[in-house]
């Protein structure tokens, strides 16, 4: 029998992410039209076996999570509970608290999955390895190949060209290791919490010799990536499985437009009936389009590439978008054209007004290239990025609207360009 825990976090994480994060929490945000972590969720239900799955994170008992929880349990016909931490423990901290639970029933096996990655979630083919290679104690890391300059803001893999074994583990080392890097999503037995629960060991003891007045929690927040895989690394326990699916991180609110663009493509073969067809009398469709079914849209409207709209969305006439998320409610008046944008919950674009932004795309020519999660400043300079109108936002009709997120709750009366609007 197999378990799966999913680590969402929490309100102080997900920062970039802001003024998204702001209305919902971010493993919620839909990304493709569905929730990001239902993505995850889907492929731990596909796999044989699986009993439960766990999320986890300190987010306060959320509506919206709650919600969400009971829908994803009736669909996919699996237990799935949210388990609260009472701090932000880090990644091996809170499966730690939590290893009761874990275990109950007796898992052989369990999966560790990060909520803001999106992935094709090669978990078969995990447990297949795992068989193969390393014996019924090992632990398995998902990795990818990702280029040498990028590689510097992942934990980076140095393994056995043969056995795959893990060798070293360097999280964000600050010159080149390896290209193999750490994609968030881990295949433990039991046994990783006699490892954490060393290190746990280890932070208590330094904690005693330093008296300090709140060192429980301290020696409480663990990282699995810095405290438990570096320790691992050579000794015989942990490896490697190489995925050649496309995997990219979430952090920022620009990379879920490109996440969306590699769920969509997946929709192809996994889930045909949430992409758009072109239809008599319906809209233009484009490459690869969700539409949710209660949106209401104009038979003119050009949709696509990579574009999802959400529920109740009205879009009008003579409307263009492109490679774009349009939240629930928002309303397109007629003539409008969004390129490169997330337009927050029921805001609203007048007509004839042209809301864009820059993409911040791997490098289509480099096959490993990844994501930058790139800073908003650069220079001085607001780095162009995808155009983010919080919700509730008003653009008038007639303006441009050019690189620049425009915080909730704002009616603007002007063109704005390369600014952040508070």
């Amino acid at each position: 029998m197999l378990k799966a825990v999913i680590l969402i976090g929490g309100p102080q994480k997900g920062t970039r992410f802001r003024p998204l994060s702001f209305e919902v929490p971010k493993p919620l945000f839909p990304v493709a039209g569905v929730p990001m972590v239902q993505h995850h969720i889907e492929a731990c239900a596909k796999v044989p076996g699986m009993k439960e799955i766990l999320l986890m994170g300190f987010y306060q008992p959320h509506e919206a999570l709650s919600r969400f929880l009971v829908s994803a349990q009736h669909e996919f016909k699996i237990p799935i509970r949210y388990l609260q931490e009472y701090a932000a423990l880090g990644t091996g901290g809170g499966i730690y608290h939590f290893r009761d639970q874990i275990l109950s029933g007796g898992p052989e096996a369990f999966f560790v999955l990060n909520a803001d990655v999106c992935s094709e979630f090669p978990l078969q083919e995990m447990l297949d390895f795992r068989q193969q290679h390393g014996d019924m104690h090992s632990f398995v890391i998902l990795g990818t190949t990702a280029n040498r300059t990028q590689a510097l803001n992942y934990g980076c893999i140095v393994a056995n060209a043969d056995t795959h074994e893990v060798l070293h583990y360097v999280e964000k080392p600050s010159t080149f290791v390896s290209e193999i890097i750490n994609c968030g999503i881990y295949l433990f037995t039991p046994t990783i919490f006699q490892h954490i629960g060393n290190v746990f060991q280890r932070n208590q003891q330094e904690l005693v010799l330093e008296e300090s007045s709140n060192g429980w929690h301290r020696a409480e927040a663990i990282r699995l990536e810095q405290d438990v895989f570096t320790a691992l690394a050579g000794s015989g326990k942990l490896y490697v499985y190489k995925t050649d699916g496309f995997w990219s991180q979430i952090k920022s609110a620009g990379s879920a437009i490109y996440a969306s663009r590699l769920y969509l493509n997946q929709y192809s073969q996994c889930h045909p009936e949430r992409l758009a067809q072109n239809k008599p009398g319906g809209p233009i469709i484009r490459g690869n389009v969700y539409i949710h079914p209660t949106a209401s849209i104009d038979s003119s409207a050009v949709l696509g590439p990579n574009v999802s709209i959400g529920k109740g969305v009205t879009v009008g006439a003579g409307v263009r978008v492109r490679e774009s998320i349009v939240l629930h409610g928002a309303s397109l008046h007629d003539h409008t054209c969004v390129l490169n944008t997330i337009v927050g919950w029921d805001s609203t674009i007048g007509r004839w007004a042209r809301v864009e932004g820059t993409p911040s795309d791997p490098n289509p020519n480099d096959p490993y290239a990844k994501i930058d999660s790139e800073t908003l400043f650069r220079d001085g300079q607001l780095t162009p990025s995808i155009t983010i109108l919080g919700c509730s936002v008003t653009i008038p009709a007639e303006v441009v609207i050019l690189n620049s997120i425009v915080l909730p709750h704002k009616e603007l009366s002007r063109s704005y360009k390369n600014q952040i609007i508070l």
